[in-house]
């Protein structure tokens, strides 16, 4: 397994995704291709690219950063992949609801709740 990569920040702090599709990401007039973490710190590339990638390591900045989300919309994707358990009991005893979506429901799903200052993160794979 490829080491995780997470890049130093596109963006620091939150700002509403634009359009996702074609493998990347439109936010605070940049794109960025491939998966993102935003996180309360800023937007981040996220080397994950499927679901089978999710892991503890995957997410270590989003518990890094726990105190700040209370929302952890995670972009499965085209099709929704439900967390497996142990992601799941590692969110819940962090103190964060992580719920699964389609990419295209997470994002929309985000813009919303960051609209609404609500303490949101997400974890989005690209999609084509």
């Amino acid at each position: 397994m490829a080491a995780l990569e997470i890049r130093d920040a596109h963006f620091p702090g939150r700002a509403p995704l634009e359009a996702y599709g074609n493998g990347g990401f439109r936010f605070a007039d940049m794109s960025h291709r491939g998966s993102l973490l935003c996180v309360p710190s800023g937007i981040y590339g996220w080397s994950v690219t499927e679901p089978s990638e999710f892991s503890r390591e995957a997410f270590e900045k989003v518990l890094a950063e726990q105190s700040g989300i209370e929302v952890l919309l995670v972009g499965t994707g085209t099709d929704l992949k439900p967390l497996p358990a142990a992601l799941k009991d590692m969110f819940r005893e962090a103190g964060i609801l992580a719920d699964p979506m389609s990419t295209g429901a997470a994002v929309r799903t985000y813009n919303v709740l960051l609209a609404e200052d609500r303490a949101v993160a997400a974890a989005l794979l690209a999609v084509d």
